[in-house]
């Protein structure tokens, strides 16, 4: 497959064009994968509202009653519930590991399995997290290509 890059003056539209003589399930996935990577979250951090490149969000978690995106360097709270993220997000790469938490896949450095039959994600960050047992399956899938 030849890929090429053509780069263009700002103030035209950045489009992904794929020429392909059939729609492979090779191109399918590229597709996919871009499709993951669009969109932004809305949050707040020290008064602020950001946007936030879904790309950037290395999980989501619900604390107290408050809901935090966490990306590499800051925290932002978020107005929206953790079910309302989780469908925002459900074809995005991201996956609910546990009650309180939805873990961005593309971030994961490494799994290991942890008590309980529970596992233990490595995120690039170096921060970890544990996926509770009730959705270690679904973690399986979605590693495989399963699910998406």
């Amino acid at each position: 497959m030849l890929i090429k890059i053509l780069k263009i003056a700002r103030t035209e539209p950045e489009e992904l064009q794929i020429r392909c003589h059939e729609e492979t399930e090779e191109v399918k996935d590229i597709v996919m994968f871009v499709k993951s990577r669009q969109g932004k979250l809305t949050g707040i951090f020290e008064g602020q509202q950001y946007e936030i490149p879904v790309a950037d969000v290395y999980y989501i978690e619900t604390v107290d009653n408050a809901v935090f995106i966490y990306g590499q360097k800051n925290v932002y709270e978020a107005k929206q519930k953790l079910y309302e993220l989780e469908g925002i997000l459900k074809d995005k790469y991201f996956l609910r590991v546990s009650k309180s938490l939805i873990l961005n896949l593309m971030k994961i450095k490494a799994i290991k399995p942890a008590l309980n039959g529970r596992y233990s994600a490595i995120l690039h960050s170096g921060e970890e997290v544990i996926i509770s047992r009730k959705y270690v399956a679904q973690l399986k899938c979605a590693l495989k290509g399963e699910m998406f």
